[in-house]
């Protein structure tokens, strides 16, 4: 089919029927992208587009849309630092992948910066084989590499390796075991029962801005649950609450690696 467009002199004349249809492919490759991100597999894309839209994405179609987001995540997780973040972020999870045919689970190392203003970006997205001291030191290192500077606060999990990265790599930064992590570890010590009145205590303590609040806090929760809890435990958390900390927060739980 041939489409006629008419000409004019100053050529300020567009027709606005391809861009219409510009962006409705991009929405749907868009869609396309989001289901493979989503888990959904090439072959059931190819049916969810055949019974919305009449036409079959075949697997190897579907394939090279999604091969693009290779490209756009490579330049993201690359890309200069500029601005300083002094918060820092840091966990990983683990995801189970394709290699070579064969289904493994695999650690996917997260770092989320944190600006003066409140704003976070995330700043790697990383694949490794496991959290080790040496996979958490290369992200680090990397995100160095690219700028990262200013970061005075770094937060992750009680991971040996990871702390002993943080410890080389930020070495002037103060440390805080997430306590998210942290409840979650405690719990597993509580009979199940006592899980849900022992969690709300324990987030009121980290609610606190009082130091000596947050001590008294802490004295009555030990008195109160020490007995109910492993032995090990309690003693843990007696010795958690005399570290040093700096003036603001609480000091039980921050720390300067």
């Amino acid at each position: 089919m041939v489409l006629r467009v008419p000409q004019d002199r100053a050529g300020h004349f567009s027709t606005q029927v391809f861009e219409q249809y510009q962006r409705s492919e991009k929405a749907l490759v868009a869609a396309l992208a989001q289901m493979y991100v989503q888990g959904v597999s090439t072959r059931k894309v190819g049916a969810i587009t055949e019974e919305l839209c009449g036409h079959e994405f075949s697997a190897s179609s579907i394939s090279a849309i999604t091969a693009r987001l290779d490209a756009q995540l490579e330049e993201f997780t690359r890309r200069s630092l500029t601005e300083a973040f002094p918060y820092v972020v840091v966990d990983a999870r683990y995801e189970r992948v394709r290699e070579g045919g064969v289904i493994v689970s695999q650690a996917i190392l997260i770092a989320l910066g944190i600006d003066w203003e409140g704003r976070r970006q995330v700043l790697a997205v990383e694949y490794a084989n496991r959290e080790s001291q040496s996979s958490w030191k290369e992200l680090l290192l990397g995100l160095k590499e690219r700028g990262l500077h200013g970061v005075l606060f770094v937060v992750s999990d009680d991971h040996p390796g990871l702390k002993a990265a943080i410890r080389e790599v930020l070495p002037g930064a103060w440390w805080q075991r997430c306590y998210v992590h942290f409840l979650r570890n405690a719990l597993d010590y509580l009979p199940r029962k006592a899980d849900d009145d022992c969690l709300q205590e324990l987030r009121w303590m980290y609610e606190r801005r009082n130091v000596e609040e947050a001590r008294r806090d802490l004295k009555q929760w030990l008195e109160k649950w020490g007995g109910k809890c492993i032995p090990s435990s309690a003693r843990g958390w007696r010795r958690t609450s005399r570290r040093p900390g700096p003036s603001t927060g609480c000091p039980w739980r921050t720390t300067n690696i």
